[in-house]
Formats: C-alpha cells, sequence, structure tokens
C-alpha cells in the first residue's frame, strides 16, 4: 500500500491569503454532510441549493439533501443535464433561475454534488450569483476527487475550446466520500486515474512508482479500498502544494495541466463526449512525453514508462485520426497562450516538468506524425 505521512491524512488544508477551506476525504461523508457544512462555518437556517445530474441524483442526492435538512438547512435541489456537450452558459441559466426562485442571499450556499462537470458549472454560478456567493464541492468521480474540486478553476466550454468562459471562485469546502466510487462507471473511474498519473510525473515519483507497482490498475474498481485512498490523499496534496503557492495561474499552476494541452484539443476537435476529458488527457501526455523527447529533455526510459502506465491503467495512448494542422489551430486559442507563444508543460523526469514556450510549429508536426 502507498504509505502516507502521520499527519491527520483525511483533512487537507488549503491556505490562501483571502482565506482558507479543507478537503475533507471521510467514507460515508454524505451522510455527515450537513454536519461538514456547520464544521466549515455555515449555519442552520441557510439557504442551500444542490446541484447535480440524474445519474449521480439517483444514487446520492436524497441523501446528501437529507443530511443538510437534518442539521437545519434550508436545502433544495437542481437536476441538470449530465455530458461534456451539456457545459455550457444556458445550464449555467438553469442554475441562476433556481438561485432567483429559492430566493438564493448572499449568505446562502451552492453545493455541487457530481463530476468534474457539475463541479466546473456549478462554481461558476456560484462565482456569478450576486456578483459571488459560496461553494462547496461533493465530487462524486475520481478525477473530480484528485483535480476539479480543488483549487477554484470554474467555468463552461465555448465552440471554440474548452472551458474558455470561466473564472476563479475557491470552494469553501471539498468534501470527499470515496464509497461514491463504488457506482462509477470502470470506464469513468479509469479516466480520473489520468490525473493521478499527471501528479506522479509533475511533483510525486513515489506515487507513480506506487502506481507501477498496484496490480489491476486497469480495473480500479479492484484496487485495495486503502490504496485507492491513499491515491486521494497524495493526489489532494500535490495539487494543493502547487495551488497555494500560485492561485491564479500566473505561474507555476500552470504545470496541472500537463496533458491537457493537446487533450483539450483532442476533445474540441473530436467532439465533446468522445472522450472522456481523462482520456483525452492521456493521450496529451504521451504527447507531451513525446515532445520533451524530441527536445532532449526527457529520457526515452521515462517516455516508455509513462506511456506503459498509462496503457496498464486501460487508457488510450493513440493519437486520433485528426489532421496536424487542425490540432495545432487549436493550441492557438489555448487560454495558456501568452504573447501569442503557446505554453506547453513537458516534463525533465519522473515527478518534474518545465514551462516552456520555445516549442517550434514543426516539432509540434514532428511529434504528431511520430505519433501516427
Amino acid at each position: 500500500m502507498i504509505q502516507g505521512s502521520k499527519q491527520d491524512r483525511n483533512r487537507i488544508n488549503l491556505s490562501l491569503t483571502n482565506g482558507s477551506y479543507e478537503i475533507v476525504i471521510k467514507s460515508d461523508g454524505l451522510n455527515e454532510a450537513g454536519k461538514e457544512l456547520i464544521n466549515a462555518g455555515f449555519k442552520p437556517g441557510t439557504k442551500v441549493l444542490l446541484v447535480s445530474n440524474s445519474e449521480i441524483n439517483k444514487h446520492y442526492g436524497d441523501v446528501c439533501l437529507n443530511s443538510l435538512q437534518s442539521e437545519g438547512f434550508k436545502a433544495e435541489k437542481i437536476i441538470l443535464e449530465a455530458g461534456e456537450q451539456n457545459k455550457t452558459p444556458k445550464q449555467i441559466s438553469l442554475i441562476h433561475d433556481a438561485a432567483y426562485k429559492y430566493q438564493l442571499e448572499r449568505s446562502s450556499l451552492l453545493i455541487a454534488l457530481g463530476g468534474g462537470i457539475v463541479g466546473d458549472m456549478t462554481g461558476f454560478a456560484a462565482a456569478t450569483w450576486l456578483r459571488g456567493i459560496a461553494v462547496v464541492q461533493i465530487p462524486t468521480t475520481l478525477l473530480a476527487m484528485v483535480d476539479a474540486s480543488i483549487g477554484g478553476k470554474t467555468g463552461v466550454n465555448h465552440p471554440g475550446g474548452k472551458n474558455l468562459i470561466g473564472a476563479f471562485h475557491q470552494p469553501s469546502l471539498v468534501l470527499i466520500d470515496p464509497k461514491t466510487l463504488e457506482t462509477l462507471p470502470s470506464r469513468e473511474l479509469r479516466a480520473g486515474m489520468a490525473e493521478v498519473i499527471k501528479y506522479g510525473i509533475i511533483k510525486d515519483p513515489i506515487l507513480f512508482k506506487k502506481l507501477e507497482e498496484i496490480p489491476n490498475l486497469n480495473n480500479p474498481s479492484s484496487i485495495d479500498k486503502q490504496d485507492i485512498k491513499d491515491i486521494l490523499e497524495r493526489s489532494a496534496k500535490a495539487k494543493v502544494e502547487v495551488v497555494e503557492s500560485d492561485v491564479k495561474e500566473a505561474g507555476v499552476r500552470a504545470i496541472l495541466n500537463y496533458g491537457h494541452t493537446f487533450g483539450h484539443a483532442i476533445e474540441t476537435l473530436c467532439g465533446y463526449g468522445t472522450w472522456l476529458h481523462g482520456e483525452a488527457v492521456a493521450i496529451g501526455m504521451v504527447i507531451a512525453g513525446e515532445l520533451a523527447v524530441i527536445k532532449k529533455s526527457w529520457k526515452k526510459e521515462d517516455a516508455s514508462r509513462q506511456k506503459e502506465l498509462i496503457k496498464r491503467a486501460g487508457l488510450p495512448i493513440d493519437l486520433p485520426d485528426i489532421e496536424s494542422e487542425k490540432i495545432w489551430d487549436i493550441l492557438l486559442s489555448d487560454k495558456k497562450v501568452k504573447d501569442g507563444k503557446i505554453r506547453f508543460i513537458l516534463p525533465v523526469g519522473i515527478g518534474k516538468v518545465r514551462i516552456r514556450d520555445d516549442i517550434t510549429k514543426q516539432e509540434v508536426m514532428q511529434c504528431l506524425a511520430a505519433l501516427r
């Protein structure tokens, strides 16, 4: 099993200049959602709007709502359409309409119960209702638990690209209940593992090595429950360290986008929903690894280790049949472009990456051709 620190591993504090919040990892935590809100400083009687989708609501909506109401919160619920294709401003307006219907005030609270899509949209709605109200993230997918729910990035998609519309809006609490993974489809569990592998590459070589040692990595539901919990803790701590040093992605936080630059291009060009986010990121990491080899900043052996681990996790490693020129055009519209230069996050070793803006179009084309 992965060895963690001796401190309280169930509660991880994220400290920011304008406040802090906890990432709480607790089995059966959904049944204690109301109590955790009180621990986070919210008072009984507060108006709460719980946002979820139909699939998550079927399993956990009433459990969460009952927990809130039993502690005296005035909680209501709204159900959104699931899927990346529905991550649009139109869905945000539905949350705003519900906020108006239930007369949410500046002291009120939005709660995101679901995966990264629900979390991103609920966070953005909270950032824009009454110029900003509180939001709590209760992620139910592995991807959201280790990545999307932590750090305050919110938003929706634009036809020209993923998450081009959004805001930074930190949650007041992140409550992770590992038991919710028991109802998550295997494909989505594997997609979340892509983000875990990412943390191994960018920050935590011990995590990467331990992932290599876990049997049946392509079937996350069979992974030891303690290993899953340790994976959640190590990943959350890795993200917290990065976010604390760069809240609004002015510098080092960009390393969290490892694999995402190419991954977002794949999602956009293939159509939202064709690839799950984690699957596209997995392919993006393979591309970034190959590009680092071309730039002679990463050993071929490390690139092979990364590729093999991604494959063992049951994730795709092959580039879809997309024109390279179209990929380049999407890269130019990416949020991470600065002063007209595309910023790439490339590995220099297992556990360390570097932000580079000296990659030429020719090198990208050479990389894509090599992977075909």
